[in-house]
């Protein structure tokens, strides 16, 4: 809407400005003063004492101009298939039906595959961690069992000594007692 307006106040504009000051002035129009252009006509109304009134009609982008006739296009006819090509276009649309159908079934194939290979991944990687962690956890009961081993016998070898240390000093006592009893 705005470019139509801004279209028709352009030829507005490019009308002859000279000519519409002059038939202020004068009386009587000048010949150059209405005319026709392309999307619009411009009509002398009346002759006034003051000037010269003016009537503009803007035509409207549809209307047929008589420099560019209009030709009409007529939608083709359509003609009534036959028995036969509505046959073979059944079986068309059969045939493409059918090849979509495989390249679904080609393509949930493909990706069933590739659900079986991540599983398959997965697994594998989960019994690794597994192994290693066992393997992990098997070796530190190793480490602490040796450490239990290494504590049992230190603390057997310290009870002995005690108890040969004890032995002595009853001994040692015993002899003291002899002596001085």
């Amino acid at each position: 809407m705005d470019s139509t307006v801004s279209a028709y106040s352009e030829k507005l504009r490019e009308m002859s400005v000279l000519s519409l000051l002059c038939s202020c002035l004068y009386s009587q129009p000048h010949p150059n003063t209405f005319g026709q252009f392309e999307d619009m006509e411009v009509k002398s109304l009346d002759k006034r004492a003051s000037g010269q009134a003016f009537e503009v009609i803007l035509k409207s982008p549809t209307d047929p101009s008589p420099e560019r006739p209009q030709t009409l296009a007529l939608p083709p006819q359509k003609k009534e298939p036959s028995l036969g090509e509505l046959q073979r276009r059944l079986e068309a649309a059969e045939e493409r039906r059918k090849s979509q159908e495989k390249q679904v079934l080609k393509q949930l194939a493909e990706k069933r595959e590739r659900e079986k290979e991540v599983l398959t991944k997965a697994q594998e990687v989960n019994n690794n961690y597994s192994k290693m962690t066992e393997e992990k956890l098997h070796h530190k009961m190793e480490l602490i069992q040796e450490n239990r081993m290494a504590r049992l016998n230190a603390l057997k070898q310290r009870l002995r000594e005690k108890e040969l240390h004890a032995a002595e000093v009853r001994k040692n006592k015993e002899l003291h007692t002899e002596l001085s009893g």
